[in-house]
């Protein structure tokens, strides 16, 4: 037989603190008042009340500064990324993609070092030589998307890009399989036109290409019925 959970006080108060903050009840930057004011505002005591702000001060929602309060420092508390890519569907992430691969690929082209190009054609010549097993090949396309993120030498860009990874394999591999065609010389050339950008120093003509082969993606995708 099922259960009610009992929820623990502080989990309760920092629900309770994160409405008050979205309600508008503070402004962002401003103080909160003191443990003395809000433990009884929320039927808790001052321990509780500590808990509750450590919790959303570990959500980015407030900051405690030494000798001057607690201040209100988001709006809201962001949802766990992961939870949002999974819950996304595919062509949501290859829009997000085109965003954030396009301004990788011009980064690369401007920040690449040698040893970063011969990485880019490595990956470049691995998917080359597997296009014909269908997870492999799926594997290959990532790490090479993945070596021309890496060469932008922006973490946060890469950061995004491997948060993408786990979902985008997984719909990649369906909708490929749906589609029935895989790794043909036009894809190639257009992932070799891309590295020619990156190593010639072109930047806007790498961000042109990468929007463009992922633009490319999303429409085969909406074909198919992506959605």
């Amino acid at each position: 037989m099922a259960q009610v959970k009992r929820t623990p006080l502080a989990d309760q108060a920092a629900d309770l603190l994160l409405e008050r903050i979205r309600s508008g009840e503070w402004a962002l930057g401003e103080r909160l008042p003191g443990e003395t004011t809000l433990a009884p505002q929320l039927g808790v005591g001052r321990s509780t009340v500590r808990e509750a702000i450590r919790q959303l001060a570990g959500r980015g929602v407030l900051a405690s500064r030494q000798g001057a309060g607690v201040f209100v420092t988001a709006l809201d508390a962001p949802e766990d990324w992961d939870a949002i890519v999974r819950r996304s569907d595919i062509l949501a992430v290859i829009e997000a993609r085109i965003a954030i691969e396009g301004e990788a690929a011009a980064l690369a082209a401007e920040r690449r070092t040698p040893g970063e190009l011969r990485a880019v054609r490595r990956a470049l010549g691995q998917r080359a030589e597997r296009r014909s097993e269908l997870a492999a090949h799926v594997d290959a396309d990532t790490a090479f998307h993945r070596s021309v993120v890496a060469a932008a030498q922006n973490p946060i860009l890469a950061e995004l890009f491997d948060g993408f990874t786990p979902r985008l394999r997984e719909a990649m591999i369906e909708m490929l399989r749906n589609r029935g065609v895989f790794g043909d010389d036009a894809d190639h050339e257009a992932h070799a036109r891309l590295v020619e950008a990156i190593a010639d120093r072109d930047p806007d003509r790498a961000r042109a290409l990468s929007r463009a082969h992922l633009r490319a993606l999303a429409e085969t995708l909406e074909g198919i019925g992506g959605r």
